[in-house]
C-alpha cells in the first residue's frame, strides 16, 4: 500500500467486508484543509502534465488528422484550411482543460454535498491499492457503471482524496451547456462528446485521435462509461463499442506496451434521480440540464440517501486478453497514422472485452437490503404483512449470499428492513403492520389513464432497485425457467438467453459457461439435483424455483404483449416513436380492461419496449429499413409468431 493510502487506512474506520468510509475523516476535520493540502499524484511513467493547448496541438498536428482533413476537403470541395479551422473549432468545443485550482474547488464543494447526501461512501481498500500500483505501470482506463449523475463526480473526488491522477472524463454535450457548471466540469477534467455523431467523418476522427493521444501520453487516466448512457432502469446496459475501440487502439497498433482496464462498480442504497428516471421511462420528457435546474434540486440535500459503495475491480491487462485472441500483425499492413477499418476479428475482440467489463462491474456490485425488499414486494403487488416481508427478505438474503453476491447488511433484520422502508418513503408505506407501494402525492387522477401511469411510476421505481440485483438471479432464473420443459433444457436456456440478450448482459459465445453457472447456483442452494445428466427439482427447492421464475415473469409478460401488438398491427413500416406510442397505448388498454388480476405495469417502460424491438431485429422478426436519416421497421409476423409460441409454451409451464 502506498504512503497516502496507509495514512488514510489508519484514520478511517475499517469495515469487516473490506470497505471503509471515506466520509468519516471529512466529518471530523476541515474540508478546506482537505481541499488545499499538497496534491502530488504519480502518473504513468512519470508523464509530465499536459496542458489543454499542448494536447489540442498534438491532435491537430497528427498525421492521422492531417490525412482525414485532406480526405474531407476532397469530398466536400472545401479548402483544406477551412476544414482544418472547422476541426480546430470542434476540438475547442470538445476538449478538457484540467486545472488543479478547480479540482480543489470541486473537492471542497463535494465534501459538503456528500456529507449531506450520504451516511457513508464506502470503498474497497484492496481495489484502491491495485489501482495505485497500476497507474505508474501502464495507461489506465477507468470504467465505472453509470446509474447517477453522481458517478463521475465521486470518482474524481476519490482520486483527489488519495493523491491519484485526476482522470479526464468523457461527458455528454448537455453538461457543457450548463452555465458556469459546464466550465467547472471542463476544468475538472471533463471532455464533451456529441450524442449524435452519425457519419460525421471529421468529428469521429477528432474524437478518436483525441482519446488515443491521451492514452499514448498517459498524463491522466481516461474515464468513460462503457454502457454509453446513464441506465434509467438501474440495470446494466449492453456496452457501446465506439469509445472502447478508441482506447484499445493504441495497444492494437503497438503504440503502448499494455493498457489496464479497471472495472468500477458503484452501488447506491437510494438513487437521487429515482422519480425522474421512472417518469422518463413512461414518456415524460427529460428536463434539460441547466444550472438553474441544478440549484432548484438542492432540496435533495434534505433527504436520506443511505450509503454508496464504490468497488474498484482488478485491473485487466489488454495484452493478456488479446493473447491468442486477436492478431495485431494486421496493423503492420497499413501505416499507423492512416485510418483503417477494423477487421471482424478486432470488432469481436472489442465486443468481448466490453461485455467482460460490464459483467465484472455487475460482480463488484454491493447489494442493499432495499434491492431484496423491492424484489419481494414486486412479487406481492397487493402488499404484505410486515412480519411476512421481513421473513421473506431474510430468506432471500440467504439465497443471494449463497449465489455469491455481496450484501451490505448491518444490524438486526427487523431494524434493517424498517430502516430501508423509511428511507424509501417515496415508494413504499408501512401502516398498521402492512407494507404497500404508494403513488406520488398530488391531486386525484383526472382520468383512469393518469391513475395507471401514477401506479406504474411507483412500480418502475421499485423495479429499478430490483434490477440492481438481477445479475445475481438471471442465470439461475433462466435455468429454472428452462427446467419446466420436459425436453432439452440447454436448448431452451439458449433460446431464452437469445430472446433476452438485450435485457441482460451475456458475454458472446459463453452460453455453456452461463448454463453451468446457473446450474451450479441452483445446486449450491439445494434447489436441484443432477442425476444421470438429468436436472431434477428437489422438494425443498420448489420455493426457490418458483421465486426465480417469478423474477423473469414481468419480462416474459412484456415481451408477449409486444409480440401480440406487432402481430395485430397493419402490415406497414413504422418508426421507433410510432412503435413505442402504439405499444404504450395497447398496454394501457389491456391494463384498464382488468383482464389480468396483476397487470404488468413494467410493460409501459420504454426501455423494455426498445429492448424487445432490438431483440426482434436481431432474431429476424423485424427488419430495419433506412429511409434517409430516419430508420423504419417492418414486421415479419410469421417469425414473431414462432418466437411468441415458443416463449409462450415455456411461460405456460412456469
Amino acid at each position: 500500500m502506498g504512503a497516502s493510502c496507509q495514512a488514510y487506512s489508519r484514520r478511517y474506520i475499517s469495515y469487516p467486508d473490506g470497505f471503509w468510509d471515506i466520509l468519516e475523516e471529512r466529518r471530523r476535520t476541515s474540508d478546506l484543509s482537505h481541499a488545499l493540502r499538497t496534491f502530488n499524484p504519480q502518473p504513468y511513467k512519470g508523464a509530465p502534465p499536459c496542458s489543454s493547448s499542448e494536447l489540442n496541438r498534438a491532435v491537430l498536428e497528427s498525421q492521422f488528422l492531417r490525412h482525414v482533413v485532406k480526405e474531407v476537403s476532397a469530398e466536400s470541395g472545401e479548402p483544406v484550411e477551412v476544414v482544418r479551422d472547422e476541426a480546430s473549432g470542434l476540438l475547442e468545443e470538445m476538449s478538457q482543460n484540467l486545472q488543479l485550482t478547480f479540482i480543489r474547488l470541486l473537492g471542497f464543494s463535494l465534501s459538503k454535498v456528500f456529507k449531506r447526501l450520504f451516511q457513508k461512501i464506502l470503498i474497497n481498500e484492496e481495489g484502491l491499492n491495485r489501482l495505485q500500483q497500476a497507474i505508474p505501470e501502464h495507461p489506465v482506463i477507468l470504467m465505472p457503471n453509470h446509474r447517477s449523475y453522481i458517478d463521475f463526480l465521486v470518482l474524481s473526488y476519490i482520486m483527489f482524496t488519495y493523491d491519484l491522477p485526476i482522470p479526464v472524463i468523457a461527458a455528454g454535450i448537455p453538461l457543457m451547456s450548463m452555465k458556469l457548471i459546464g466550465e467547472i466540469f471542463r476544468r475538472s477534467g471533463a471532455f464533451f462528446i456529441r450524442r449524435a455523431i452519425g457519419d460525421d467523418k471529421l468529428y469521429w476522427a477528432l474524437l478518436s485521435e483525441y482519446v488515443r493521444t491521451i492514452v499514448r501520453i498517459g498524463f491522466a487516466p481516461v474515464e468513460f462509461f462503457v454502457e454509453g448512457l446513464r441506465s434509467r432502469t438501474l440495470k446494466s446496459l449492453p456496452p457501446k463499442l465506439g469509445m472502447m475501440h478508441m482506447v484499445l487502439e493504441p495497444f492494437l497498433k503497438g503504440e503502448v506496451y499494455d493498457i489496464s482496464l479497471v472495472p468500477i462498480s458503484i452501488s447506491y442504497d437510494r438513487v437521487l434521480e429515482e422519480s425522474l428516471l421512472a417518469h422518463e421511462l413512461l414518456g415524460v420528457p427529460k428536463p434539460k440540464e441547466t444550472t438553474r435546474g441544478l440549484l432548484k434540486a438542492r432540496k435533495i440535500l434534505e433527504d436520506d440517501y443511505g450509503s454508496m459503495h464504490v468497488c474498484f475491480g482488478e485491473p485487466l491487462s489488454v495484452r493478456g486478453l488479446a493473447k491468442g485472441t486477436v492478431n495485431r500483425w494486421q496493423y503492420n499492413l497499413v501505416p499507423r497514422d492512416l485510418p483503417a477499418k477494423p477487421s471482424e476479428e478486432t470488432l469481436g475482440f472489442v465486443s468481448g472485452v466490453a461485455h467482460l467489463v460490464v459483467r465484472l462491474q455487475e460482480k463488484g456490485m454491493v447489494l442493499s437490503p432495499w434491492s431484496l425488499i423491492a424484489t419481494v414486494l414486486l412479487q406481492n403487488p397487493l402488499g404484505m404483512d410486515l412480519d411476512a416481508l421481513i421473513q421473506r427478505t431474510c430468506w432471500l438474503r440467504e439465497l443471494v449470499e449463497g449465489f455469491g453476491a455481496v450484501l451490505h447488511w448491518t444490524g438486526r433484520s427487523c431494524e434493517v428492513v424498517l430502516s430501508s422502508l423509511s428511507r424509501h418513503h417515496s415508494v413504499v408505506r408501512c401502516e398498521k403492520g402492512r407494507v404497500t407501494l404508494v403513488e406520488e402525492a398530488g391531486a386525484s387522477p383526472a382520468t383512469p389513464e393518469e391513475g395507471v401511469f401514477r401506479r406504474a411510476a411507483a412500480v418502475l421505481m421499485c423495479a429499478s432497485y430490483r434490477n440492481q440485483a438481477l445479475h445475481v438471479f438471471v442465470r439461475p432464473a433462466l435455468v429454472a425457467t428452462a427446467i419446466t420443459s420436459p425436453t432439452d433444457i440447454f436448448a431452451h436456456f439458449q433460446f431464452l438467453q437469445d430472446v433476452f440478450s438485450n435485457e441482460f448482459i451475456f458475454i458472446p459465445g459463453t452460453s455453456h459457461q452461463d448454463f453451468e453457472e446457473g446450474c451450479s447456483s441452483l445446486r449450491k442452494c439445494g434447489a436441484v439435483q443432477v442425476c444421470d445428466q438429468q436436472i431434477r427439482v428437489t422438494e425443498e427447492g420448489k420455493d426457490t424455483i418458483f421465486f426465480l421464475t417469478a423474477v423473469l415473469e414481468p419480462f416474459i409478460q412484456t415481451y408477449q404483449m409486444v409480440f401480440r401488438h406487432l402481430t395485430n398491427e397493419p402490415d406497414q413500416p413504422f418508426t421507433e416513436r410510432q412503435y413505442i406510442t402504439g405499444v404504450r397505448s395497447s398496454t394501457l388498454k389491456r391494463i384498464l380492461s382488468g383482464k389480468r388480476r396483476y397487470p404488468s405495469f413494467e410493460a409501459l417502460s420504454s426501455d423494455v419496449q426498445k429492448n424487445v424491438l432490438s431483440g426482434l431485429v436481431r432474431m429476424g422478426g423485424v427488419t430495419k429499413l433506412k429511409k434517409g436519416v430516419r430508420s423504419e421497421f417492418r414486421v415479419d409476423k410469421t417469425t414473431i409468431g414462432r418466437i411468441a409460441d415458443k416463449l409462450g409454451k415455456i411461460y405456460i409451464l412456469c
